[in-house]
């Protein structure tokens, strides 16, 4: 729409283009207003778009991803979240999202002294697993209901909002207290589960398949956008290649390539893309350089110890150091850590 557009114009407008059998969706920037026009648009006649009064220019979305695509939403979103004290946490938009915290929840000490402790060093998000999803049934599967339980103990304790992962639609009503909801790889094309995350409205932060590619990932946000749901951090955590040093690949190429296609906040694992604690720093580093939006990092503080993924955790030590080097790449970028 042309710069100076109402809200009641742009609102009359698209009640017209509706009763074509489209629906609208709005975009409103700091000085412009996009209206994507998604489903049958064989009716539209784009010719009379395009001589519309209020119209400054109309482009056609080829890829498939219509809602998280950057035609459509040309600014960078930002997910706000309300932080139990303090004050609010973003990702997106300028802003550094700082996650982290243990693989999985094991015990009240432990889940209570690593959230303090990277809450010190400047995290801004608390992540810790309740149900685990592991690749042998006879591996932790986590704490379930106890460790959610926990995890809210955390934050009452410390302020700090709390990032778990969902693996199954049943346990949803369980995570009302949840301020992110994260998609694991495996179940980054559950369409069920995403379907219903589309309709709850709650912040979701979505795992790249180990196998999937940007459009397969792209895809899998716009079943949350149509949903109604557009709360929504992707999160590169590297893919299975035939390299087997590191437990998958980081494709860091993945973050300029997803900012470029969508408006989406993009962040990196890089725990979960090597496997490996040496490398977490150093790709940490690389991720914020590549313009990603923020880091999850797992946090341990006895890696040895560790029910889960203890090999690819550092120390709380460890994270302050890094939390050290972030601070200074973030003012390069010109970004706020949140």
């Amino acid at each position: 729409m042309k710069q100076g557009t109402s809200a009641k114009e742009a609102q009359a407008f698209a009640a017209v283009l509706e009763q074509q059998g489209v629906k609208v969706h709005f975009s409103e920037g700091a000085s412009q207003t996009v209206l994507g026009l998604v489903g049958d648009t064989t009716n539209i006649d784009e010719e009379s778009l395009r001589a519309h009064h209020l119209v400054e220019k109309v482009i056609r979305v080829q890829a498939p991803y219509k809602r998280a695509h950057r035609q459509f939403h040309p600014e960078n979103t930002r997910i706000d979240i309300a932080a139990p004290s303090g004050p609010d946490r973003h990702i997106g938009a300028g802003y550094l999202g700082i996650i982290a915290g243990p693989c999985s929840v094991e015990s009240r000490e432990q889940i209570i002294t690593i959230a303090a402790s990277v809450k010190q060093s400047g995290a801004g998000f608390l992540r810790g697993g309740a149900f685990k999803p592991r690749t042998s049934p006879y591996s932790f599967q986590g704490l379930g209901d106890e460790g959610l339980t926990l995890l809210l103990e955390a934050k009452k304790e410390t302020g700090l909002p709390i990032v778990s992962e969902l693996m199954d639609v049943k346990h949803l009503d369980g995570f009302n207290e949840v301020d992110i909801i994260q998609i694991g790889a495996r179940n980054m094309q559950n369409f069920t589960l995403l379907k219903e995350l589309g309709r709850c409205g709650k912040p979701v932060l979505l795992k790249r398949g180990l196998a999937s590619t940007i459009k397969e990932f792209l895809m899998a946000a716009e079943y949350l956008i149509a949903g109604g749901n557009d709360r929504i951090v992707l999160c590169e955590r590297g893919i299975r290649t035939f390299e087997d040093f590191t437990r998958n690949t980081l494709d860091l190429s993945a973050v300029p390539g997803l900012k470029k296609e969508s408006h989406l906040p993009v962040i990196v694992d890089p725990s979960h893309a090597t496997g490996l604690s040496w490398m977490v720093p150093a790709l940490a580093k690389a991720a914020i350089a590549a313009g990603a939006d923020g880091i999850m990092v797992e946090v341990h503080n006895n890696p040895e110890t560790a029910r889960c993924d203890g090999e690819q955790s550092i120390t709380p030590a460890d994270f302050a150091g890094l939390m050290e080097m972030i601070q200074k790449y973030a003012a390069i970028e010109g970004k706020q850590i949140a």
